[in-house]
């Protein structure tokens, strides 16, 4: 089987963005869009010109509201590990999983985002990013809560610092 003929089963094939981002206003709003897939564009009086213009830009951006599109409007089964690293449109979809009705989503119960730790994030040449040094190990000691702290030491610390001048000589 060619690569041509993996793909006529992908939603996307074919599809321009416009399209795809077309079909998703109609359906959904540029509300629930910003509400769920977490893109400045949709949020501050978004049209569909300015929307465009970056997600043509932007490819995160893009590949995140095609899979929007493949995973919620068309409602597909979500991808396994291999194929989500692949972008949406490179994606192969299986000939027995068709398009089935759009899911319901509704305005203030969009999961919360996943936020990404240092320690776990790349900078997709596998190297970890600059913000963590596994080098650098931090210490074992816990920090003190605020409520341990004991009263006269946070109000030592609100104190000025003493003059370095004054006891120098005149």
């Amino acid at each position: 089987m060619n690569t041509l003929n993996e793909q006529l089963n992908n939603p996307l094939h074919g599809l321009k963005l416009d399209t795809l981002l077309d079909e998703l206003i109609s359906h959904y709003g540029f509300e629930i869009l910003a509400e769920y897939t977490n893109i400045n564009c949709f949020k501050n009086r978004a049209t569909v010109d300015s929307s465009l213009k970056f997600l043509r830009k932007t490819e995160w951006a893009r590949e995140k509201l095609e899979r929007f599109y493949l995973y919620d409007f068309k409602n597909l089964p979500k991808a396994d590990d291999i194929q989500y690293e692949i972008p949406p449109r490179q994606r192969i979809i299986p000939a027995h999983q068709q398009p089935r009705e759009p899911k319901v989503l509704i305005l203030g119960e969009a999961p919360a985002p996943k936020v990404r730790t240092s320690q776990n994030s790349n900078r997709g040449d596998g190297r970890p990013s600059a913000r963590f040094d596994s080098s650098k190990q931090r210490s074992s000691s816990p920090r003190p809560s605020k409520s341990s702290t004991p009263k006269k030491e946070t109000e030592q610390s609100q104190q000025r610092p003493a003059n370095p001048w004054e006891n120098s000589p005149k």
